[in-house]
């Protein structure tokens, strides 16, 4: 991966944890890594834990997908999903949860500024 790709996501990671502070989600952990990859954000929005993957890309770019939902497909919803159990079972500090749920966010960039911004709740 490039830099510009890698400084492109590290934008969009910070920008959605940023929007979803501020509607008064709490961030549990950023990049949770682990020997089988990672997972961007994990926050809490109320008393559901969400994993959220974020996908950037740039108007134009191919890198870049059209809708967010389009670049997790069921193969990467099962890694997401594996992930998220390791986390869940090597964290024993973890807070309580009354459910857990998956999103999927997606960020354009047209230059600079932020041209689209997606998030689905529950994408898988």
């Amino acid at each position: 991966m490039t830099h510009a790709r890698l400084r492109l996501g590290a934008a969009a990671e910070r920008l959605v944890r940023s929007r979803l502070e501020r509607d008064g989600w709490r961030t549990v952990v950023t990049n949770a890594r682990s020997r089988s990859g990672e997972i961007d954000l994990i926050v809490l929005d109320g008393t559901t834990l969400v994993f959220v993957e974020v996908k950037a890309g740039r108007l134009g770019g191919r890198a870049g997908p059209e809708r967010p939902a389009h670049a997790v497909d069921r193969r990467k919803a099962a890694r997401l999903r594996r992930l998220a159990r390791e986390w869940l079972y090597s964290t024993p500090s973890r807070p309580r949860a009354s459910g857990y749920r998956f999103d999927v966010v997606g960020v354009t960039y047209d230059g600079d500024r932020v041209a689209d911004y997606e998030h689905i709740r529950g994408a898988f």
